[in-house]
C-alpha cells in the first residue's frame, strides 16, 4: 500500500522561510504550515498585531484558493502569540474572518516567532 501526499506550493502566500512546505494534502485533508504577517508581494513583515493578523488571513486565503477551497473548509486553527495580552484582539479579529460555526481553535503564548512576528496562525482544512 502506498502513501500519497500532495505538496502545496503557491505564490499567493509567502514562500517557506525554512525546510518545510507551505502545505500538504492527504485524503482530502489540508495541513497548512503556520503563516506570519509577511506580504508575499514584497517579503516584508507587517507592523503591528492587527496588521499582521490581517496579512496572515490574506496569506491563508491564498493557500486555500490555490487548493480550490475557502475559509468555510477550515476545521482547526492554531494561533501562537508572543503576548497573551493580545488574546482579546485575537477574538475581535476572529469574528471578522470566520462565521459560525467556528473552527476548533487553540491559542497559546510562545516566547518568540520567526522574523520577530507577533502572531502566527496555522490551519487544517478538509474538502
Amino acid at each position: 500500500m502506498s502513501f500519497e501526499k500532495n505538496i502545496i506550493s503557491t505564490d499567493k502566500a509567502p514562500a517557506a522561510v525554512g525546510t518545510y512546505s507551505q502545505g500538504v494534502e492527504h485524503n482530502g485533508v489540508f495541513y497548512f504550515s503556520g503563516q506570519i504577517g509577511i506580504d508575499p508581494a514584497d517579503g516584508m513583515l507587517k507592523e503591528g498585531f492587527d496588521a499582521q493578523i490581517e496579512q496572515i488571513m490574506k496569506n491563508i486565503d491564498g493557500l486555500l484558493e490555490s487548493c480550490d477551497i475557502t475559509r468555510s473548509h477550515i476545521i482547526k486553527t492554531s494561533i501562537f502569540v508572543t503576548d497573551l495580552g493580545n488574546f482579546s484582539k485575537v477574538n475581535d479579529q476572529y469574528i471578522s474572518f470566520f462565521e459560525q460555526p467556528y473552527p476548533a481553535r487553540s491559542c497559546v503564548q510562545v516566547p518568540a516567532l520567526p522574523k520577530g512576528a507577533l502572531v502566527e496562525i496555522e490551519v487544517i482544512a478538509a474538502k
